[in-house]
């Protein structure tokens, strides 16, 4: 790996960071407590300062877009959850099949229960964790993709298909999942990345996009749903993949909750250009939606700029109302009441004016 694969990596490990806080109750209120603040990251690393030195080490060695991609931005957690493969009904009903019949790939998909451990600090009592439905299938790239479905609202219009943050899983995401459901009427599907939770494989800008194909598909097969009731969110990191899909496929909207532009932006806030080694050109790709798209973003966010928000905002030709939260920061967005409102607002009001 060149000098400037290696400085870029170590500004911006950890940068590419978020993930919603495993709160059961969301706030009510306008502006959270410090205590309320809990986030999930560390220290974020000083991004800039860079020498003249440095700055020509990093473009005369330029980088690989996938081993940046592979360094700056990935740190899934230890395992917060584990599945638990159930036994298939023998033909007829009369006792169980052998553990040897269980599949897990998409089609001829296994029957598995969700095991959370103390550290995903669920939130919520047995009933509702029994709305969730967890299930493996497979990337294009070969790899085996944990995927949760939450039932929140019997027969909701609309899915919300949520790619998380950077540091989190599903077993940690679940408490989130089902709380924000219920509040905003809208059943949850998620999915956890290539080496995040039990999905196999590492974590890379390839294998994101081959991911959100693979919890796209088994939404749409496993369990019916047409895009047009498909709401695609992806927070921090996760709105890479949503960007990508959205670019590529007509959905009932998009949300996009506290974006990046590309990965050099972030590093090089004065960055106008997206290079041939930029990793996650979220820029390059949100012209090409043609759904409705809301981004909500921090104005003190301090992993990925307010700036990055509005750019995207202005590049979007499909964008609504935005929501720039005054005085949030990365990881704290949800604990604000404008959040709750203006996605009820969102979903429940605009797409149904939108599609009239």
């Amino acid at each position: 790996m060149g000098l400037g694969c290696c400085l870029l990596t170590g500004l911006l490990s950890g940068a590419v960071a978020g993930g919603c806080p495993p709160l059961a109750h969301i706030s009510e209120h306008p502006y959270p407590s410090t205590a309320e603040r809990g986030l999930l990251l560390g220290p974020v690393p000083a991004m800039n300062g860079l020498s003249v030195t440095e700055l020509c080490c990093l473009f005369c060695c330029p980088p690989c877009p996938g081993r940046i991609a592979a360094k700056l931005a990935f740190l899934p957690p230890e395992p917060t959850y584990s599945l638990v493969p159930e036994p298939e009904p023998r033909p007829g009903g009369a006792g169980a099949a052998p553990s040897g019949t269980l599949r897990a790939s998409t089609g001829t998909p296994g029957r598995w229960k969700l095991h959370l451990m103390e550290r995903s600090d669920f939130q919520y009592s047995q009933r509702e964790l029994d709305t969730v439905e967890v299930f493996l299938t497979k990337s294009s790239r070969g790899n085996r993709i944990a995927c949760m479905y939450v039932r929140c609202v019997p027969g909701a219009r609309y899915t919300v298909l949520f790619s998380h943050g950077n540091a989190v899983d599903l077993g940690q995401m679940s408490s989130f999942y089902i709380g924000l459901g219920t509040r905003i009427n809208c059943n949850i599907f998620s999915y956890d990345y290539s080496g995040y939770g039990v999905s196999s494989g590492r974590p890379s800008e390839k294998n994101l996009y081959a991911d959100i194909d693979a919890a796209w598909q088994a939404l749409r097969t496993r369990y019916g749903i047409s895009p047009d009731s498909i709401v695609l969110y992806g927070q921090s990191i996760g709105t890479v993949p949503t960007v990508d899909l959205a670019s590529r496929y007509e959905c009932a909207a998009v949300v996009l909750h506290s974006p990046l532009t590309s990965g050099m932006r972030v590093a090089f806030p004065d960055t106008k250009k997206t290079y041939c080694f930029d990793a996650f050109p979220n820029i390059e790709k949100v012209s090409k939606i043609t759904s409705p798209v809301l981004i909500i973003h921090g104005t003190e966010d301090e992993v990925i700029d307010f700036s990055h928000g509005l750019a995207l905002y202005e590049r979007c030709p499909k964008a609504v109302e935005p929501l720039w939260v005054e005085g949030a920061g990365h990881n704290d967005i949800e604990l604000y009441s404008q959040y709750l409102e203006r996605l009820r607002r969102f979903i429940s009001q605009e797409l149904p004016s939108l599609r009239a």
